[in-house]
């Protein structure tokens, strides 16, 4: 007769088995006749639920590793898009030229619906676009980018109505996300799109303020 006091409970079997992995492994009959219960259809064998969770393993492996050649694929493209933009912008002789380069290549070779240059001061050559806007600093319109254009780093989401408006003006409802980059010293640009997840809080911002720098550092062989 068996001690009822010493009988093991289910849990105390299962922990048991945890802390001994290789059980099986000494009685490999046990494992052949195990059975395991699934959430669909009859039980399985401990064997082929064992190689059913690999499998499954499997796939969801080979998913993420599928994931990150996609971005690193679309990484590489950016960075040679960024490349491409850099090269067309020192290739410029004037500073309007440089302006209307960098505006084009936003639209064309980044795919940006609606592109918004502000700048602090006027360029030579330079006016009459329905994308810039030239705006004094010390204007009260641009209290609402304060923060931005004082830390220096790119914005993405859903912007503030005010901000809106200001740089989309009658296009302004149509605009569901943007990227705002701050241009140190100069102003800043503004990426519009009508895809609500186009641009959202969160996301990467390296290849923004690349591009970013990329008009600063061009537009300043004519800061004399």
């Amino acid at each position: 007769m068996i001690d009822k006091t010493d009988a093991l409970g289910a849990h105390e079997v299962a922990a048991w088995l945890r802390r001994t992995p290789r059980f099986l492994q000494q009685f490999p009959d046990l494992a052949m006749t195990l059975v395991v219960p699934r959430d669909e259809g009859s039980a399985a064998s401990l064997a082929s639920y064992q190689l059913e969770v690999l499998r499954e393993k499997n796939r969801e492996l080979n998913r993420r590793l599928h994931d990150l050649f996609g971005n690193a694929q679309e990484n590489e493209r950016l960075s040679v898009r960024i490349h491409q933009l850099t090269l067309a912008l020192m290739r410029q002789n004037t500073a309007a030229d440089t302006v209307r380069a960098f505006a084009a290549s936003l639209a064309e070779d980044f795919n940006g619906e609606l592109v918004r240059v502000v700048l602090f001061a006027p360029i030579s050559g330079l006016a009459d676009a329905d994308w810039l806007q030239i705006i004094d600093p010390a204007d009260a319109r641009l209290q609402a980018f304060r923060d931005c254009l004082v830390d220096g780093e790119p914005l993405c989401g859903r912007l503030n109505a005010d901000k809106h408006e200001l740089l989309y003006g009658m296009h302004a409802p149509d605009v569901q996300s943007s990227a705002l980059l701050p241009l140190p010293g100069l102003g800043l640009v503004a990426i519009g799109s009508r895809d609500g997840n186009r641009f959202f809080p969160g996301m990467g911002t390296l290849f923004l303020r690349m591009i970013g720098e990329s008009l600063v550092t061009a537009l300043a062989r004519y800061a004399r």
